[in-house]
């Protein structure tokens, strides 16, 4: 069962929670899909089901299509936030690194019907997630980057400050129709570059130049 980690190596004192997701979060992004730029932070949600640690092997099932990465900043939430709190980034107390793996052609297929992603995104296995660097200081939210590569090949680069929505404006929205509660962990947003996962690809994430996680895919 997967709980959550700190990077080093001991366990969060924190249920897994469910996962918020944030959607089209950089503008190169929502245009590289076709995509329009939000007004609005654009959210759908990822049950407990999907988490599984960004080491060793990243099992997905190959009955279900074609998987495709999307790189993301992950906010670790450590107490409840509702839509009467003021100071919302005091509630984050670790950051990491995600990717929300995504059934593209199902995805597509929801979209053209304005039907919900669930099927395309919130499926067993669809978020593999890595330890959480503890934050001390609200410093640390402030300059974050994220890098994947696939396969040695560097495919996507992100920074907090080129997302359309920072993480006060993410928390103070989604707390104000959904309550957040300790465990509960928060997806920024994928930068542009997302594509496809092969069976046996090695699969690298980097939090700033902190020292990089890496895994293998089994599509099986």
């Amino acid at each position: 069962m997967y709980k959550h980690q700190w990077v080093n190596g001991t366990e969060a004192n924190l249920p897994a929670g469910k996962v918020v997701c944030v959607g089209r979060n950089y503008v190169a992004h929502a245009k590289e899909l076709n995509n329009p730029v939000p007004s609005v932070p654009l959210l759908f949600i990822k049950p407990t089901t999907t988490y599984q640690p960004f080491t060793g092997d990243i099992v997905l099932d190959a009955a279900l299509g074609a998987h495709h990465y999307e790189a993301e900043i992950a906010l670790l939430i450590g107490k409840q936030l509702d839509k009467h709190s003021t100071s919302v980034l005091d509630a984050v107390v670790g950051v990491g690194l995600a990717l929300d793996v995504t059934l593209r052609d199902e995805q597509d297929k929801l979209k053209k019907l304005g039907q919900p992603w669930e099927r395309a995104k919130a499926y067993d296995g669809s978020c593999p997630i890595t330890a959480f660097s503890p934050i001390t200081s609200i410093e640390q939210l402030k300059n974050n980057e994220v890098r994947f590569w696939l396969n040695n090949e560097l495919k996507q680069v992100g920074h907090s400050q080129h997302m359309i929505f920072s993480y006060e404006k993410l928390l103070s929205d989604i707390c104000q129709f959904c309550t957040l509660l300790p465990g509960d962990v928060i997806l920024t947003g994928t930068p542009e570059g997302v594509g496809k996962l092969t069976n046996n690809a090695e699969v690298r994430l980097q939090l700033n130049e902190e020292k990089p996680f890496t895994a293998l895919v089994r599509i099986q």
